[in-house]
């Protein structure tokens, strides 16, 4: 496979300072690299940057730019994408972590939803950073391997069913009369 992993996904930040005490502080990621350029490496565009990288026990990254001078582009994000599609999912460990880490947070004072339940496959709570990213800590709740090769198998008939309806408030007759989705629901 050509991509090996995940080596960072990076947004912009309205304060480089502000989030790298919210990622190092709050979540206790590691600050691993800053670097700053008065000109964009890949274009050569005039925009004075820093760019902030925070590291997670697996190596991979997530990253921010603080670039005060540069308004971007309106072909940038949809801007009729609902601000809870784009977000960082962090994994953790267990479930128990993951109910002590939304206690922490909800501790100072960060507003949480959830914990949420998706399709047996993860639970997750969610909650924003300083500048307005939709944050996700995650962890696997199916762990059986029989059933989450059924996930992989089903995967191409629940997109079957999305082709044909784009709507799952109706009943169809897949997996005994309920999608992925709807048989979480049941």
């Amino acid at each position: 496979m050509l991509c090996k992993k995940l080596h960072h996904a990076a947004f912009r930040c309205r304060d480089a300072r502000e989030t790298v005490a919210f990622y190092t502080g709050v979540l206790g990621l590691k600050f691993s690299h800053a670097m700053g350029e008065d000109h964009v490496p890949s274009t050569g565009k005039y925009s004075p940057h820093i760019h902030i990288f925070f590291e997670m026990e697996d190596g991979s990254n997530i990253a921010f730019f603080e670039c005060p001078q540069d308004q971007g582009e309106a072909s940038g994000r949809d801007p009729q994408t609902p601000s809870w599609i784009q977000h960082f999912a962090f994994e953790v460990q267990d479930l128990p972590t993951l109910m002590q880490a939304k206690k922490n947070l909800e501790d100072q004072g960060v507003q949480v939803v959830g914990p949420t339940n998706h399709d047996d496959f993860i639970t997750s709570i969610y909650f924003f950073d300083p500048s307005g990213h939709r944050l996700e800590l995650t962890v696997r709740t199916c762990r059986d391997p029989v059933r989450m090769q059924q996930f992989v198998d089903e995967a191409p008939q629940v997109l079957a069913v999305w082709d044909q309806t784009h709507d799952w408030s109706q009943r169809h007759t897949v997996f005994g009369g309920a999608t992925g989705y709807q048989r979480a629901k049941d």
